[in-house]
């Protein structure tokens, strides 16, 4: 199944990525390079990256200046990510593009890829809350609270894996089609964005 290959790539890029908990460590990716799964293992190991770079700039202690820093790492990275997403959906525009839609065939509300995306975010979700189930230096309560939550993003990563299957059969079989639009950010372009633009030479 798709979702169970997708899974167990992003698991791998999480697990390999906490070998060194290093948000500077360079990606080591284990797949050839134009494959989906390339694509994949790629996609969440900028995921992972942008994860822990979350946590880094919520320190309170954090120097101002180091801060602004990480703030513009995440942006870089956000851009990183819709690249990536995009990168997947072309992929599978490729893959189906000689399928042809029935007469009555429905636009599905995010393409596959925007969706393996909540996928991807779902196992950094998974990853990090089974870790703390197993604290020592947090009370029971703390941990069944968590092995609470553990168990609905479990639930969610299964009802999500189905649906993503659901939707690449659709496509397969002409019951849906999909349209991928480019996300267009405007934060980041010179000619867009009035700060930049308005800035005096």
């Amino acid at each position: 199944m798709f979702t169970e290959n997708a899974n167990r790539i992003f698991n791998r890029a999480i697990e390999e990525y906490h070998r060194w908990d290093d948000v500077d460590h360079a990606i080591e990716n284990p797949y050839e390079a134009g494959t989906l799964d390339h694509l994949l293992y790629h996609k969440n190991w900028i995921d992972t990256v942008q994860w822990h770079l979350e946590d880094i700039i919520r320190n309170p202690e954090i120097d101002p200046a180091e801060a602004l820093k990480i703030k513009r790492r995440i942006d870089k990275s956000n851009q990183d990510r819709t690249d990536m997403v995009e990168y997947v959906d072309s992929y599978l525009l490729d893959k189906y593009k000689e399928v042809k839609p029935a007469a009555d065939a429905r636009l599905n509300t995010e393409t596959p890829a925007w969706a393996i995306d909540r996928l991807s975010i779902l196992a950094l979700k998974i990853y990090h809350m089974a870790r703390e189930t197993e604290r020592t230096d947090v009370d029971d309560a703390h941990r069944a609270a968590c092995r609470k939550k553990l168990d609905v993003l479990l639930t969610q990563q299964v009802d999500l894996s189905r649906a993503i299957e659901e939707l690449i059969e659709d496509i397969e079989a002409g019951r849906k089609y999909m349209k991928t639009y480019k996300q267009m950010k405007m934060y980041n372009d010179p000619a867009l964005n009035p700060v930049l633009y308005g800035q005096k030479k």
